[in-house]
């Protein structure tokens, strides 16, 4: 008669340990492979859209080719992207993001007048500064 007092503890015991399979299955299958997928593409649309915001901050401070300048604008940009700090550089006419993953560094042309020449590097965990300086015929954009 004692048996029967043992049987709805080992019942429950049972669904514990199933319902603590279940969620060690579930949270193993979601970190393995479905989360690092979404956290890299994630990663990857939050550096392309950096980039096209600084590039858009960078032409909206030039002014039209009839007036001099002397302008300095800060531009918000995320402190890391994936958990880790990058660089935004001015290469040939273009802005170029370097991150330590690869697949989300980036380079998008700027669409400037000839008379403009932009130089300098923002580091993602100092304010970025956009600073234009020159005259119509010649301009000056320094990132720092």
């Amino acid at each position: 008669m004692t048996d029967r007092a043992l049987t709805p503890v080992v019942g429950k015991g049972l669904e514990v340990l199933l319902v603590l399979l279940y969620i060690a299955s579930l949270v193993t299958v979601l970190h393995g492979g479905v989360l690092p997928e979404y956290r890299t593409a994630a990663a990857a649309e939050v550096s392309d859209r950096t980039l096209v915001t600084a590039a858009d901050r960078i032409e909206a401070s030039i002014p039209p080719s009839s007036t001099a300048v002397n302008v300095t604008r800060t531009v918000a940009l995320p402190d890391t992207i994936d958990r880790a700090t990058y660089r935004i550089r001015a290469v040939d006419g273009a802005l170029v993001l370097d991150h330590p993953d690869d697949a989300l560094s980036g380079r998008l042309p700027l669409a400037l007048p000839d008379r403009v020449v932009v130089e300098g590097t923002w580091e993602s965990d100092d304010p970025a500064v956009v600073r234009v300086r020159g005259t119509a015929d010649r301009v000056r954009v320094i990132l720092a």
